[in-house]
């Protein structure tokens, strides 16, 4: 069984003032992540900010999340690291705590060879038990899973399940699912790709969007999965214009940005992350406001 289907939300990490790690606003996101349909919880990936966060803040957030949403949903914990070793120990400890999946992106910066990356991911998951998806993100990481490894450690390795996939080459994923006749847990990673993954046997998406509209995103993949596919991509076509201002600067500048515009106080970003541009901002709340104002949930 896979660890999820439908949306799951890339969440946000919500700050204090003085750029703590504010809990009881983190405990209110995952509340109505849940009450709005959001079919799995990913913690401490990339627009959680993780790159920021010491290796205990970053178990701690995790642990706070599993707690929090007691097996309503799957909780899946962001656990990469340039460094093999420290993946494999978050990897560890967030088994400890329970969580249901790991998201374990590619070394970034080392820019490892394929040999390399096949032995960085069988480590990790020979020191655990929880299913494991692989995050495929050359545009931040500088480095790529081709698919043939992809396919090598999806069939090679157990608790390899999946791969969120972002490299925004469609080619690519229809080779991975060629290669492993399909037998693979795929997400997109790119919330304006997910209607041609799903097209291409994806089962969901990890998503950055879910964070200001987590039902609009949920929904659009289960009329994909349940036959509709019409609505499901005049819904991927209608959000468009909000997928391209939320990613008018580097995610998650323009998330928290936007969330703040909803009202939903997240705070500020830790550096070396800035505040969103001025204009950039006019032109997210134009979008939240106008053009999708029917997309985002209040």
């Amino acid at each position: 069984m896979a660890i999820f289907q439908g949306a799951g939300v890339a969440l946000i990490t919500p700050m204090k003032e003085n750029l703590d790690i504010h809990y009881e606003k983190l405990d209110e996101l995952l509340e109505e992540q849940i009450a709005e349909g959001t079919d799995a919880i990913i913690i401490c990936g990339t627009t959680g900010e993780s790159a920021t966060m010491s290796e205990q803040e970053h178990i701690d957030v995790i642990r706070f999340a599993i707690e929090r949403v007691n097996h309503r949903i799957p909780v899946i914990a962001g656990t990469g690291s340039n460094c093999t070793a420290t993946a494999v120990q978050l990897s560890q400890e967030a088994a400890k705590v329970g969580a249901d999946g790991l998201l374990v992106v590619t070394p970034y910066y080392n820019k490892a060879t394929q040999k390399g990356l096949i032995a960085h991911y069988k480590t990790i998951a020979d020191a655990v038990a929880t299913p494991i998806i692989m995050y495929n993100v050359p545009s931040r990481t500088g480095c790529a899973l081709q698919p043939q490894t992809i396919a090598d450690l999806v069939s090679g390795v157990e608790n390899i399940v999946g791969v969120k996939e972002a490299t925004g080459n469609i080619s690519n994923v229809a080779q991975i699912m060629h290669l492993t006749d399909g037998n693979i847990e795929l997400y997109s990673g790119n919330d304006d790709q997910i209607v041609p993954l799903l097209s291409l046997g994806g089962i969901g998406v990890i998503s950055v969007l879910s964070n200001v509209a987590p039902r609009f995103v949920h929904d659009m993949v289960m009329n994909y999965l349940n036959g509709d596919v019409k609505t499901a991509a005049k819904m991927q076509l209608d959000c468009l214009p909000l997928y391209d201002a939320l990613f008018c600067e580097v995610n998650p500048i323009p998330a928290k940005a936007a969330m703040n515009m909803m009202g939903k106080n997240v705070g500020s970003l830790r550096a070396p992350l800035t505040e969103m541009e001025d204009h950039n901002k006019e032109i997210l709340k134009k979008v939240l406001t106008e053009t999708c104002a029917g997309i985002v949930s209040a």
